[in-house]
Formats: C-alpha cells, sequence, structure tokens
C-alpha cells in the first residue's frame, strides 16, 4: 500500500455514531471544511453503535444530560428529512411509549427530587402510585412499589444501526472522507522555546499501514477504545470498555403497552417487535472482556426478579443474546468533551457510558462548535469538559443504567 500522506482540518478517529455525528455537524455548517474519518473496522462488527439496546430517555438527574436528550429526540424526530440523501429519506423506527423507572419504598423521595429537576427543565415525566401503576399496567405486580415514573411521548427506543448509517452516510454525501485505518501514534509540532503548557499541537497521525494523515485538529472519538488512543499521546483517560450482555426473550403471554422498564433490582427490559430484549450489570464488571456474550447472566436469580415484577415472564424463554461495549467513564459515568488541557488541537469525544447513541447529535454538534466558533453556541455542554478529570470536578448523575 502506498504512503503517500492525507490531509484534512479535522481527523477525526472513530466513525462510530459520536464520530459520525461530528463529522456531520462540521460539513453541514462548513461546507468548506476537509473533514476525514479514521475507522479500523467499517464493517462496524465491533462498534457500540451497532450493537447498542439504542432508546433514548429524559429521566435523568443532572439538567445538562436531560438537555442533551432533549435535543437528541429532537433530532431524531427529524431524522427522516433531515439525513435524507438526494431525496431518499430514512426510517429509524422511532417510538416512544416512555422510560418507566419504578422505585422501593427507600427510593421514592429521590424520585420525587429526580422529577422535579426533571419538570424544571421541561421533561414530562408523570409519576405514578401503585395504584395507577396497576391501572395502567395490569401486568406489572407492583406490590413492594411505592412509586414509577414515566416519560410517555418522549422516551423510547429506536433503530440505532440505522441511525448510524444514516448520519454517516449523509456526513459523506456532505464531503466527509471515510478512510479504513487504525492509529498507531501520533506526531507533535516542535514546541517553541517559552510556549505555554497548553500550547502542544498535533501535527499529523500515523497510521498502521505507514500513512499519516496532516491534520489542523485531530479528535478521540474512538470509543471503548479512546483510553488506548489517549495514552500513545501520553494522556490518561478513566474510559473503559465494559461489556453487556443483551438478552432477547419470548413470551407466550401479550405484556401490552409495555414501556422500557427500569427495575430497583438492577435490570432492565423492553419489548423488541415480537419480543423482549433484557439486560443487568454483570458481576463482576471486568474490562475489554471479549465481545461474546454472556448467557450466565441470566441465571435463576434473574429469571427470578423479572418474574417477580412480570408474572407473565415466568414462561419467558431466551431466544439468543449479543454483547457491546460500554465506553464507560469511571470518573463520574459521563460524557468526556472538549480540548484536552496540554493541548492546542486534541479534542476528546468520549466515555458517554451507555448514552452514547442518545447523546451523539448534541454532543457531535457541540464539539463541532469548538471546533469551528470556539465556544458553544446551541447547548453549553461545558460542564462535560475533559478538563474536569484534573480538576476532579465530578458531574453527579443518579440514573446510571448499567
Amino acid at each position: 500500500m502506498g504512503t503517500e500522506d492525507l490531509r484534512a482540518d479535522v481527523a477525526i478517529v472513530g466513525a462510530g455514531i459520536a464520530g459520525s455525528s461530528i463529522a456531520w455537524w462540521l460539513t453541514r455548517l462548513d461546507p468548506t471544511l476537509s473533514v476525514v474519518l479514521l475507522e479500523r473496522d467499517t464493517g462496524f462488527g465491533s462498534s457500540s453503535s451497532q450493537l447498542s439496546a439504542s432508546s433514548i430517555r429524559q429521566q435523568f438527574s443532572t439538567p445538562i444530560n436531560i438537555q442533551m436528550s432533549q435535543f437528541g429526540l429532537e433530532f431524531l424526530s427529524g431524522a427522516r428529512s433531515l439525513l435524507a440523501v438526494e431525496g431518499e429519506e430514512v426510517e429509524i423506527g422511532l417510538t416512544l411509549p416512555g422510560y418507566l423507572f419504578l422505585a422501593l419504598p427507600a427510593q421514592a423521595e429521590a424520585m420525587r427530587a429526580q422529577n422535579a429537576i426533571q419538570h424544571a427543565h421541561g421533561a414530562r415525566i408523570e409519576l405514578l402510585g401503585p395504584e395507577a401503576l396497576a391501572a395502567r399496567f395490569a401486568w406489572l405486580n407492583t406490590a413492594d412499589l411505592a412509586l414509577g415514573a414515566l416519560g410517555a411521548g418522549v422516551e423510547g427506543w429506536f433503530d440505532g444501526p440505522a441511525l448510524h448509517s444514516a448520519i454517516l452516510r449523509s456526513a459523506r454525501a456532505q464531503g466527509a472522507r471515510l478512510v479504513r485505518a487504525e492509529v498507531s501514534a501520533f506526531e507533535f509540532a516542535p514546541t517553541a522555546p517559552g510556549a505555554s503548557p497548553d500550547s502542544r499541537r498535533v501535527a499529523a497521525l500515523h497510521l498502521a499501514d505507514g500513512r499519516r494523515v496532516v491534520c489542523g485538529q485531530a479528535v478521540n472519538a474512538a470509543g471503548p477504545w479512546s483510553r488506548r488512543l489517549a495514552a500513545a499521546a501520553g494522556i490518561e483517560l478513566p474510559v473503559h470498555a465494559r461489556r453487556r450482555t443483551v438478552f432477547v426473550l419470548s413470551c407466550p403471554t401479550p405484556v401490552p403497552g409495555c414501556p422500557l422498564v427500569v427495575d430497583p433490582a438492577g435490570f432492565w427490559f423492553r419489548p423488541e417487535g415480537r419480543h423482549f430484549i433484557f439486560g443487568t450489570t454483570p458481576n463482576p464488571d471486568t474490562d475489554d472482556l471479549p465481545l461474546e456474550p454472556n448467557l450466565a447472566e441470566f441465571d435463576e436469580t434473574a429469571w427470578a426478579a423479572l418474574a417477580h415484577r412480570v408474572p407473565a415472564f415466568e414462561s419467558v424463554r431466551v431466544e439468543r443474546a449479543w454483547a457491546g461495549y460500554y465506553e464507560m467513564n469511571l470518573f463520574d459515568h459521563n460524557a468526556l468533551l472538549g480540548l484536552h488541557p496540554g493541548f492546542a488541537n486534541l479534542w476528546c469525544a468520549t466515555g458517554f457510558s451507555g448514552h452514547g447513541v442518545q447523546q451523539a447529535p448534541a454532543a457531535g454538534r457541540g464539539l463541532a462548535e469548538l471546533l469551528l466558533y470556539g465556544g458553544f453556541r446551541t447547548l453549553d455542554l461545558s460542564p462535560l469538559s475533559v478538563g474536569r478529570l484534573a480538576e476532579g470536578r465530578r458531574v453527579l448523575e443518579s440514573n446510571v443504567i448499567g
């Protein structure tokens, strides 16, 4: 293979949904910009974007996460025409039955406090007591519950792989280039004597095949592999690849009007066509496990807890399973966005901790605004600055699933 240099105004490492969204917004806001997406797996077989459960919610406890998902919902609602290429509209299957978070008596006060924050920021989340829950969802065992929170009409799920494919296709139609390549090293420009400590500049990215990508700006959007990429630049990122298994279940008994249910026992489930999908947090939760589903996670304990909540699920059967990675930010389980401290042109968009598909539209727009304008113009995403790692400033989100 030839070793001729590639050149770009912005080189984005990772063409998953975060990187693709950044490229889409950059080329939409400035069509003259040259943008290259560097992706080692252009079939996206191990991409979190393709393996996600693809859901969107506003039931967060921090305003920034609520606002990002509200932006994401608006984007998804308009995706059919927004991401159309040459008049060919896209279908992402957005459906909005809501998330249903359930609370035991000891958790009810916290749920009410979070609901007040959600309402203060325009999230229409309804609180339901046990009687109202039983009336709305006759298949639900409410005997031990104190409260439920339902976001019908503003929360739900969609076809994540279709969304990712559409954003990437549209970004390429707008001029972004997708290059199959693995970044192996950073090349830095010489630092002038007396230069400020935050002026280190990426001159080029070295690829495993011997080529270089000379760039004005570089973005780390490598998802579960972003920690390894950051280490090549001498940066420590607390972003770890954590495997999550999703089980596809069949149930002979109808469960009508089922939203995405988040149970106090630590699992979630939702409809998926004629079936249901189910997931839980593994214990132990270990780094960099192979992307093979761990069938042992749906054991007698998990089955019993699921059947306790929905008696009809006593007769569920596991049909199949798949596994994907969360790019888990172990610092505070929230996205890391913005310019790396100590660098003039190395940016970060990673660590979404399971929220990446729903937050990618807002994160992509925000990072594009930083790159083009030097500041945010749509949503102020500065609370998620990667600089908070050095500051020891955590974004404390109570509603983390998985």
